[in-house]
C-alpha cells in the first residue's frame, strides 16, 4: 500500500520544501512535528469533516419550502463526495472498499437499532430504507475512510499484533451484542477484557514528518472513540439523529456511548485490517531526520 496518492505526493513534496526551512530539533522541532500531525489527522479525517460542516451548516441555515430534505441533500452530498475524493486521486480504490463493507455493516445496525428505538430519525427522507435515511451508512462509512486513511498518511506499523482470526472473532462477538444485549444479559464488560487482554501487548508505531513515534493501541482506540463521541454530539445537535432523550431538547451524549464507540473501533480496526493487513514494524527504527518525501520504514 503507497504512502500517498499522486495528488497527496504532490501536496507532500511541497509542504516539506517549505519544512526543511524549519528548525528540526528543540522546542521548535517539537512544535513543527505537532503541527503536522494535526495538519495530517484533519486530512485524514476529510470525509468526517466535510459530512460534520454540512450538518452543521444545514443546522444553521435551511431555507423551507425548497422541496428537498436535509437527509436526501446529504445522501447525494456524501456519494458526490466520494466521487470526487477517486476523481482526483484523494483517496485509493482500497479505501473506497473499506467504505463500501462500513456502509453496508453500518446500515444493518441502523435498520436494528432504530426498529428498537435506540435512535431516530427526526426527518423524512425520500433516499431511506424503512425508518433509515441512506445517508446513516454513511456515517460509517467516515469512521471507515479515518481508519485506512491514517493507514498510510502514517504510515502506521505495528508490534506484538494478534493473529487476524482472533480479532475477527472479537469483532464478530462485539457486533453481535450489539444487538443481542436487547434481549439478553449486556456482554460488553466481558468483550472489554477480551479486548484488553488481545490488544494489551500491541504498540502503533507512526511516522509524523522526521521521526517515528509510538503509541499502545488500546489507547489509540481510547482517543478516536473520544473523538467520534465528541462528532456524535454535533451530529445529534444538527438533529441528523436523536436519542429519546433528546426528543424534547438537546442533550450532552451519555458517556456510555464512550464504550460503544470503544468497542466499535474494534470492529472498524478489524474492516479495515480485511483490505490491509496490519505491517510489522522493521527491526531498526529509522530516527534520521528527514527532507523531502517520507519513506516507508
Amino acid at each position: 500500500m503507497g504512502q500517498f496518492t499522486s495528488v497527496e505526493a504532490r501536496i507532500d513534496a511541497a509542504a516539506h520544501r517549505v519544512l526543511a526551512m524549519l528548525p528540526q530539533s528543540g522546542p521548535a522541532g517539537a512544535l513543527v512535528e505537532f503541527l503536522v500531525f494535526g495538519i495530517k489527522q484533519g486530512w485524514a479525517c476529510l470525509f468526517g469533516g466535510l459530512m460534520l460542516a454540512m450538518m452543521l451548516l444545514t443546522r444553521l441555515w435551511w431555507p423551507d419550502g425548497i422541496g428537498l430534505a436535509r437527509y436526501d441533500l446529504w445522501f447525494v452530498a456524501a456519494c458526490l463526495i466520494q466521487a470526487g475524493m477517486l476523481a482526483f486521486k484523494l483517496e485509493t480504490l482500497d479505501e473506497a472498499k473499506v467504505i463500501l463493507i462500513f456502509h453496508v455493516v453500518g446500515t444493518a445496525m441502523e435498520l436494528f437499532k432504530t426498529g428498537a428505538g435506540s435512535w431516530l430519525y427526526p426527518e423524512e427522507a425520500l433516499f431511506r430504507i424503512a425508518g433509515v435515511p441512506l445517508f446513516s451508512g454513511f456515517m460509517y462509512a467516515c469512521v471507515g475512510s479515518y481508519m485506512a486513511r491514517i493507514l498510510r498518511i502514517f504510515d502506521i506499523r505495528f508490534a506484538h499484533y494478534p493473529p487476524f482470526w482472533m480479532t475477527a472473532v472479537l469483532a464478530g462477538a462485539i457486533y453481535i451484542n450489539f444487538f443481542s444485549h436487547h434481549y439478553m444479559v449486556d456482554l460488553r464488560w466481558v468483550l472489554f477484557g477480551a479486548l484488553a487482554l488481545l490488544y494489551g501487548r500491541t504498540w502503533m508505531h507512526y511516522r509524523v514528518l522526521r521521526y517515528r513515534f509510538s503509541m499502545p493501541i488500546l489507547l489509540a482506540f481510547l482517543l478516536v472513540a473520544l473523538f467520534i463521541w465528541i462528532a456524535e454530539n454535533i451530529g445529534t445537535w444538527s438533529h441528523a439523529w436523536i436519542y429519546p432523550n433528546q426528543q424534547d431538547g438537546w442533550a450532552l451524549v451519555s458517556w456510555e456511548k464512550l464504550g460503544s464507540w470503544y468497542l466499535l473501533m474494534t470492529i472498524s480496526v478489524v474492516l479495515v485490517t480485511a483490505v490491509h493487513r496490519p505491517q510489522p514494524l522493521a527491526r531498526t527504527i529509522d530516527t534520521t531526520p528527514l527532507v523531502g518525501n517520507v519513506p516507508s520504514t
